[in-house]
């Protein structure tokens, strides 16, 4: 209650000494706390004992910033003077003061309950209820005080902060709605009120209302608070070239005619909107300038750690939050944005230790608590399932059922196991087979972003009256080298088995893979995959795949490239799979993907020319859709379909069709 100033009592004592204290009274009433403390200071040092000086000397000090020493003298004067109420008072004020709000409570409980009318006693207990977060009671006791004092500037301040602070409460318990209503009772009060208005927008961003939003952003005042909000709204809303278009504006305009404070925050959302639309260069420019500005401040060195992150630069985003945390160990930006990188660079446990961090400073902090949810999830078990029947124009018929469990140990081990039913029967020669396989595996975190996969699998077939059982399996490497860079080295045996006759045949093939892909932090990527074949039937296979490919967008994520498709085998034996000497392929591809509320899609179109041997081209296509519908946070079920006439896509070299069902369950 700082700007409540009890100057009524100290007039009734105006000519208490014989020095005229009306010039202490008037610097109290104006705010001018150094001057009032340095004049009572003077006035107790001639009359050390005077009831009125000492009284408004410890206000003056208290208000100045000195809260345990004010604290000293009314704690002084009230032992003196034990049934003076004004002293009481002031001395209940200095206990908020010091944040001593427990031992406030009580002591504002005795006043009230000595004099239940006491405006000043009403509204100083209702602020001590609100800082203990009691907002239920502290807004009935507001309402009494405001009973008395209808009019009563603080007391309408008071009940407007103790509103929000019940909104915030709730907006964590989930009762939006109630959380609203409270936030906008106070335009009653204060017509389009600033702190209420962001307040609002806050829910409204968090529960993903952005029209409402918007329309709230309007209606500040202020233009660098209300368009530095319309770009992050626009950058929320996948339309990044608009956030940067605005930020550039109000960047100019701050820069211009604003307040220093005002100034930083346009500026932070200057950089972050370069950042956003991958404008790297000139962030880091912009930051350089920022530095040499604001020295070692932390909300430069956030951002900083920020376009860091962006770039895939990992380690020097955490070293840069550990610095940030060197300066302030509570510092927000610092805990969850560590934690982020963490979890980013792999390694999840240090990830889950500073967004505890996070909310140890910032209870119920949302983001915080959705990245301990995600690490949580991540050591759930996951039981899969998919049914699908693929088709050729040559007449082959397969239906197949694979049902899989994955049951993470911990962060960096995993195990799963699986089994695979499969029939294929040709509709023109009646041939037909089955198969089974059983599978049990395990991967393992080596070092960060580096992974060691393996699994192996017992399968057995029947073809008529005969049946075979066979052993297949995969190790594998998967490890991010360098920024925005993947490589996998691998080897796989497997069973050919896209057709009766080749489960027949029990020709396995051997596989010994690497796979390379490149990212730019400007869109573009090159991915390379080459893979060398050896077949227990003897014959040997090169296959080469390569995609130079653009994102155009991200949200939603819109790619497209060209590929170039190679694979020549040593021998060809075209009487029982496809096998030429020599096989080019050449396509563009569109890509596109996203969610929409619980929906996932995706889709990816190639067109091309493929060439086999010395045949004249043919006309090549390949279509892949992917749709998916989040029924719960756990379970998920989708649909997909794959149709290709590209030749080395299947062993016969004909049109192809893959239609499946497939569920996702965590346990």
């Amino acid at each position: 209650m700082k700007t409540v100033v009890f100057i009524i009592f100290c007039l009734l004592f105006i000519k208490a000494t014989s020095q005229d204290l009306q010039e202490g009274f008037t610097y109290l009433e104006t705010g001018r706390y150094p001057e009032a403390e340095r004049f009572f200071k003077n006035v107790i040092h001639i009359y050390p004992t005077n009831k009125t000086a000492l009284l408004c000397y410890g206000r003056a000090i208290g208000l100045n910033g000195n809260a345990p020493k004010a604290k000293m003298i009314f704690t002084d004067l009230v032992k003196t003077y034990p049934e003076n109420f004004e002293l009481a008072l002031n001395y209940a004020e200095s206990l908020l003061w010091n944040r001593d709000f427990v031992e406030a409570q009580s002591h504002y409980e005795k006043l009230i309950h000595s004099a239940p009318e006491s405006f000043s006693a009403l509204l100083g207990y209702a602020n001590t209820l609100s800082n203990l977060k009691k907002y239920s009671e502290a807004l009935i006791v507001v309402h009494k005080a405001l009973a008395i004092d209808s009019v009563n500037t603080n007391a309408l301040i008071s009940r407007k902060y103790i509103r929000l602070g019940q909104a915030a409460q709730w907006q964590k318990e989930g009762k939006i709605h109630e959380a609203i209503n409270i936030i906008q009772s106070n335009f009653m009060d204060f017509p389009n009120d600033q702190d209420s208005l962001l307040n609002l927008i806050n829910i409204y961003l968090i529960t993903n209302q952005l029209d409402f939003a918007r329309q709230a952003y309007e209606t500040i005042t202020d233009r660098v608070t209300r368009d530095t909000g319309l770009a992050l709204l626009a950058h929320k809303q996948s339309n990044d070239k608009e956030a940067l278009l605005i930020a550039e504006k109000v960047y100019a305009f701050a820069k211009a005619s604003s307040t220093p404070l005002s100034i930083i925050k346009a500026s932070e959302r200057y950089v972050q909107a370069l950042i956003w639309n991958a404008h790297y260069k000139k962030a880091e420019t912009v930051l350089k300038t920022l530095h040499l500005k604001y020295l070692d401040s932390i909300w430069v060195w956030s951002l900083e750690a920020t376009l860091y992150t962006y770039r895939g630069q990992f380690s020097k985003s955490i070293e840069t939050y550990q610095h940030i945390l060197q300066k302030d160990s509570t510092s927000f930006d610092g805990n969850l944005g560590i934690a982020n990188a963490y979890r980013a660079k792999g390694q999840p446990n240090l990830a889950k230790t500073y967004a505890l961090k996070t909310l140890t400073y910032y209870p119920a902090q949302r983001d915080a608590q959705q990245l301990i949810n995600i690490l949580q999830t991540e050591l759930q078990p996951t039981l899969q399932s998919i049914v699908n029947q693929t088709t050729d124009n040559g007449g082959n018929e397969a239906y197949a059922y694979h049902v899989s469990a994955t049951f993470p140990i911990s962060h960096h081990l995993k195990a799963s196991v699986g089994y695979a039913y499969r029939t294929t029967e040709n509709v023109n020669t009646f041939e037909m087979a089955k198969t089974q396989t059983f599978q049990g595996g395990a991967s393992y975190r080596i070092h960060h972003n580096t992974w060691a996969e393996s699994d192996i699998q017992l399968i057995k077939a029947t073809i008529g009256q005969n049946d075979y059982t066979g052993v297949t399996g995969k190790l594998s490497i998967t490890a991010r080298p360098w920024a925005l860079q993947y490589l996998k080295v691998g080897y796989q045996r497997e069973l050919q088995n896209f057709n009766a006759t080749l489960i027949n045949e029990s020709l396995y093939l051997n596989n010994y893979s690497l796979n390379y892909n490149m990212g730019t932090t400007y869109g573009l990527g090159w991915y390379t995959g080459y893979t060398y074949t050896h077949q227990t039937d003897g014959n040997t296979r090169n296959l080469l795949f390569t995609s130079l490919y653009y994102h155009f967008t991200k949200k939603p994520l819109i790619k497209g490239g060209i590929n170039y498709q190679y694979l020549s085998f040593n021998e060809q034996v075209p009487a029982l799979y496809f096998s030429p000497e020599k096989y080019h392929a050449i396509e563009i591809f569109t890509e596109l993907s996203g969610k929409l509320h619980k929906i996932n899609y995706y889709a990816n179109t190639a067109i091309g020319y493929q060439f086999v041997n010395e045949d004249p081209s043919s006309f090549a296509f390949r279509l892949e859709g992917r749709l998916s519908y989040q029924f719960a946070t756990s379970l998920q079920l989708g649909i997909y379909g794959k149709y290709s006439n590209v030749a080395s896509a299947t062993a016969t070299g004909f049109e192809f069709m893959d239609l499946g069902l497939k569920l996702n369950w965590r346990l």
